[in-house]
């Protein structure tokens, strides 16, 4: 059990690193990035993630925070926090890679309002 809690904790203080480089996405763009990555993966926009790994997310996050999930931590004290702590990095280190290539992404395809459109030069028949 201590190797997952140290496992979870190096996979936390990677997904940190990585989003506090120079240059790299702040917290605060990631999480205000998430809406329009889910958007844009639900209408088929956006193919860097799928539908399946963001409702793990959703999940995950749903299990964390889940009133169930309160009685192994009241029983099993510090041994009940370890699979949070697990689901958690896990969390953590999604959000910043799929975020780092949606936001990429992103840069690369700019919106002008609305949906893109793109323009198609030729002959029309009639």
């Amino acid at each position: 059990m201590p190797m997952n809690r140290f496992g979870a904790l190096r996979t936390i203080a990677t997904a940190v690193r990585t989003a506090a480089r120079p240059g790299s996405p702040g917290i605060g763009e990631r999480l205000t990035s998430l809406p329009r990555l889910f958007a844009a993966t639900f209408r088929g926009e956006y193919a860097g993630t799928s539908r399946g790994r963001l409702l793990m997310v959703i999940g995950a996050v749903a299990y964390v925070v889940s009133p169930i999930d309160l009685i192994p931590e009241l029983a099993l004290s510090v041994f009940g926090l370890a699979d949070d702590a697990v689901v958690v990095s896990w969390i953590a280190a999604t959000v910043v890679n799929e975020t780092e290539s949606f936001l990429a992404w992103e840069r690369l395809h700019p919106r002008t309002g609305g949906a893109a459109r793109e323009t198609v030069q030729g002959d029309v028949l009639r």
